[in-house]
């Protein structure tokens, strides 16, 4: 009888752990990670909201990490979410380059990465979910080209030097103007701050008797180029990247010529809604394209 009764008591006990091993699963499956480069920008705040409200939708738990624009905020913000034991993380890299490191802790763990509006040159991923940023660069440079009538003279404002962003929304610009007269008089990095965007845009006033016309790979540098331009007097063409409010309300205002609008909450939605398909051991494309539009007045 007490052999009987130590079995039955062994067995219980290998329920509870068995039950317990399934409860703590489920949670997991639960949860989805999300890691932002900075909360310090609109455009990334939509994003954070889009994924939010996707996750609120669909009955996921969602935990949101800011990285600062930090590399190394960025990955001590993975292996807490690794720690966390969430199912699949979204990150928003701070840099294409050094967010390999991060990618990689996740794979370590075997945890699927989606990487949204910026990408990785390093690691496993299984989806990047983002607009052409090749395209919307060739938008901007269409416009210019168009405005200036194939002849002038531009300033490029550059983005955080080594994000997918930066390069491709340079690259579509450059690949536009190539074939019109219009010459790059200055090229130079403002790492998609407004502040600095003012900053180095005073230097090159100061530095460029004739500039017509600016493009900024973000609306955060072009407000800020915008604001020194106002300062000085000069009739300059900007054009922006984002659509963020401050920049289709300055373009509406007829202060901005025009801005490439990204749909940054459609992003998140979408990150977190191919997280779960891939929770549920669904399919997804390697890279989901979001469409954009030209903003202007």
């Amino acid at each position: 009888m007490k052999k009987l009764v130590a079995l039955m008591l062994v067995v219980l006990v290998a329920m509870g752990v068995f039950a317990g091993c399934g409860k703590q699963e489920k949670e997991a499956s639960n949860k989805i990670g999300l890691v932002i480069s900075t909360l310090n920008n609109p455009f990334f705040v939509s994003l954070k909201e889009g994924a939010e409200e996707k996750a609120k939708d669909l009955g996921y738990e969602l935990v949101v990490l800011d990285s600062q624009n930090d590399p190394n905020k960025e990955l001590s913000n993975v292996e807490d979410l690794v720690t966390q034991g969430v199912s699949v993380i979204l990150i928003n890299p701070t840099d294409s380059d050094a967010v390999g490191n991060a990618v990689k802790v996740a794979n370590k763990a075997g945890i699927p990465v989606i990487t949204l509006d910026r990408g990785a040159n390093k690691g496993e991923v299984v989806t990047h979910i983002a607009s052409d940023n090749i395209a919307g660069g060739k938008m901007a440079g269409d416009f210019i080209v168009e405005k200036l009538e194939n002849k002038g003279k531009v300033v490029e404002l550059e983005g955080i030097a080594g994000t997918s962003a930066a390069r491709d929304r340079g690259q579509g610009f450059n690949d536009a103007i190539k074939a019109s007269d219009i010459e790059v008089v200055a090229k130079q990095t403002a790492n998609f701050d407004r502040t600095q965007g003012l900053s180095v845009m005073e230097n090159i006033l100061q530095a460029q008797p004739e500039i017509n016309a600016v493009f900024a790979h973000n609306d955060e540098m072009a407000l800020g180029a915008y604001e020194a331009i106002k300062a000085s007097g000069r009739d300059i063409l900007v054009v922006g990247f984002d659509a963020t409010d401050d920049a289709v309300k300055s373009v509406k205002n007829g202060e901005m010529a025009a801005t490439v609008a990204q749909q940054p909450k459609l992003i998140g939605s979408l990150g977190v809604e191919n997280a779960v398909k891939v929770i549920k051991g669904e399919a997804v494309e390697s890279f989901i394209p979001v469409e954009l539009k030209l903003i202007t007045k």
